[in-house]
């Protein structure tokens, strides 16, 4: 075994990795780019980016995921079920003993790094991957550490990951070959059998999930942005509801586009890196993704191009809906580089309404920002996950996270509810879904009126405006808006049919409800009905 690159003193053989082949340590990016395209992982684009592709896994693989049921963790508030499935001690001891035999004689690139910008927060890690590019992809989305850091370094929590390692379901119980182990007493993290570079990402946010919660930081699913003024604002919302788009304004400074904490000291990401979808990518309506796109550096996911020319085609979806690109937050020219800001102002709750029967924009009491924050509701879109087809499916994600919350959602529930009482945070409910009918009937909200709707939020353009409650789910909708024409306004204007509007809102309370009973006994009661349509 050479080790090359800049290995920490803290070697491989406290992960119980030995007889590896060559060990690369902490490349640089131009390093990695260059191992990655001569072991033929992946191709520059004609810019400069590295274009990679995950293979048959596209997306999260959720029903793969385990967390070690240890007796040591019965104390925790840990949510066992069909998000964080348990796996027996000696099961995942198994499964890591054949990871760590499947290395041997195998070449290995390790990562060094931390998440969390605050120091207060912050967690050591270490990413070992057996692909160039992957390694890439982690330099990419974590927070980068000297060349002093990276030799001195010791990561409280370990991944392991390798694409082309096979589970064992009969032998190792698991549900496929894909494995996603979290082991929340050893701190380490076994992922075998997928390529998707989000499972990386998403591990360590559940740690972050984990941890934060237990201090009293409220973890969050959610991008955030900084303005002139100072005011923080705050994005939630599942892939492809528009975090990384909307937080991503010119007009802005971003904190970070996906995973933050909040703080007695305010707002702060846990990452140094975006992981943007780039379907349909648009320099006009997104510049700053767009341009970080055309970077060497950045590592672009199953995205379709010109194998002349090499001219990436955005608007491809030929090999997944879920086409991405991942770089390091200093390719966003108005970033926070310190990763951290305020309190927020302003709150804002984003869905993709496949059924097209919520408001683009309304204003929420704070039993209703309990209510919606518990029920998380939008619809996933094509390729986020394996398994999903090329419509879109409702769904209810509590906490717009349920795949990465380890511990009881009531936990972050009344930590936010705590926390936006405390700083006054207004909170808005944002559909950036379809509209005039639901999907396949309807068009999706465009882009520049919901900017439009949230700017108007953000410079309290709307302190002085009217507003209406909806009859059918008692939302405050404004009655204008800058830039927005007033029909937009009320979903149930843009539809011809009103009566099938009225069924489509119905059907989409039953829905609601059916979703919130397993939360009605441990909130009060006010909360449980204020989400309840009137008619």
């Amino acid at each position: 075994m050479q080790n090359l690159g800049n290995p920490s003193n803290y070697g491989l053989e406290n992960h119980g990795l030995y007889n590896l082949g060559n060990v690369y340590w902490n490349y640089s990016p131009s390093m990695l780019v260059e191992e990655a395209i001569s072991r033929f992982e992946g191709e520059l684009s004609a810019d400069g980016a590295l274009m990679a592709n995950t293979g048959k896994h596209t997306g999260r693989s959720p029903n793969d995921k385990f967390v070690v049921q240890y007796p040591e963790l019965a104390d925790k508030p840990i949510w066992w079920g069909k998000v964080n499935t348990p796996i027996a001690p000696e099961k995942f001891e198994q499964l890591y003993q054949k990871m760590l035999a499947y290395y041997q004689r195998r070449d290995a690139f390790v990562q060094d790094l931390r998440v969390g910008a605050h120091p207060n927060y912050s967690l050591p890690i270490r990413v070992i991957t057996e692909k160039a590019w992957h390694n890439l992809f982690a330099q990419n989305l974590f927070i980068r550490l000297t060349s002093e850091q990276q030799q001195t370094h010791v990561p409280e929590f370990t991944v392991i990951q390798a694409e082309d390692f096979k589970a064992d379901p009969a032998a190792d119980e698991t549900k496929t070959a894909t494995a996603i182990v979290v082991d929340l007493k050893r701190n380490i993290i076994l992922i075998g059998g997928s390529g998707y570079a989000g499972e990386i990402k998403k591990s360590i946010f559940t740690i972050m999930n984990y941890i934060l919660p237990l201090k009293g930081v409220l973890s969050m699913h959610c991008s955030a942005n900084l303005g002139k003024s100072g005011d923080t604002a705050l994005f939630f919302g599942l892939s492809g509801t528009g975090k990384t788009t909307l937080s991503s304004d010119p007009d802005r400074q971003l904190i970070g586009d996906d995973e933050h904490g909040w703080a007695d000291e305010g707002i702060f990401n846990f990452e140094g890196g975006c992981y943007a979808k780039t379907i349909r990518l648009s320099p006009e309506f997104e510049p700053i993704i767009w341009s970080a796109t055309h970077h060497f550096g950045t590592v672009l996911e199953n995205v379709d191009y010109d194998p002349d020319t090499r001219r990436v085609d955005f608007d491809s979806a030929r090999i997944t809906e879920n086409t991405r690109a991942a770089y390091p937050i200093h390719f966003v020219p108005n970033h926070v580089a310190s990763g951290y800001g305020g309190h927020p102002e302003n709150v804002f709750f984003l869905t993709a309404d496949a059924f097209g029967v919520l408001p683009p924009l309304a204003r929420l009491t704070p039993e209703q920002a309990m209510y919606y924050f518990l029920s998380g509701y939008t619809s996933k879109l094509a390729g986020t996950e394996t398994g999903l087809g090329s419509e879109p499916e409702a769904t209810f994600s509590t906490c717009f996270g349920s795949p990465f919350l380890p511990l009881y959602p009531q936990i972050y529930a009344n930590l936010l509810g705590e926390r936006i009482a405390r700083h006054q945070s207004k909170v808005w409910l944002v559909n950036t879904g379809w509209t005039g009918g639901p999907y396949g009937v309807g068009s999706r909200f465009k882009l520049p009126y919901t900017r439009a709707m949230i700017h108007a939020a953000l410079n309290h353009v709307l302190d002085e405006v009217k507003f209406k409650q909806d009859a059918y789910f008692g939302l405050w909708i404004p009655e204008s808006v800058p830039g927005v024409p007033p029909e937009v306004l009320d979903p149930q204007s843009t539809w011809v049919d009103k009566e099938a509007y009225a069924r489509q809102a119905r059907n989409l309370i039953d829905l609601f409800e059916k979703n919130f009973v397993k939360f009605t006994d441990q909130i009060p009661n006010g909360v449980a009905v204020s989400g309840v349509g009137k008619m």
